[in-house]
């Protein structure tokens, strides 16, 4: 493998977690919406992944990998309803619908994501550090 499939794998793995962070911060955005039904409540989202593995002259299994974003999926966690009869938004039976989304879960996920994309961007500069010193050594 090349040191410059590096740069590609590492590449995808930080646009993978940037993705991520804006689902963590469209989740916490929308964790205190309110809803008429748990219909219409927010769900939470989390990104789907997969790893891609790439074919170098014919191998199988070159060892080169990459992230794929394969689509975003939904919580299917419950929906919290609470009673509240004044709010606008209250049904016939005066209840609203809360989002499913768990605060906690989310600046976990946030954390993870952010040292991930750290990782990926070390990964980067060592690369990057190689190739300089491969290069000083041809003067």
């Amino acid at each position: 493998m090349s040191l410059f499939k590096v740069f590609d794998i590492a590449g995808s793995g930080m646009a993978a977690q940037s993705l991520r962070l804006n689902t963590v911060a469209s989740n916490l955005a929308n964790a205190n919406s309110v809803a008429s039904s748990a219909q219409g409540a927010y769900r939470a989202r989390e990104p789907l992944f997969a790893a891609v593995q790439q074919s170098v002259s014919g191998q199988q299994n070159s060892g080169a990998t990459g992230v794929r974003v394969m689509g975003l999926s939904e919580s299917q966690a419950p929906i919290p309803s609470h009673y509240a009869p004044n709010n606008p938004l209250a049904d016939a039976n005066g209840y609203v619908y809360d989002s499913n989304v768990n605060p906690v879960d989310e600046l976990v996920n946030m954390i993870s994501a952010s040292r991930s994309y750290q990782s990926n961007v070390e990964v980067m500069n060592t690369t990057k550090q190689l190739l300089v010193k491969t290069l000083d050594l041809g003067k």
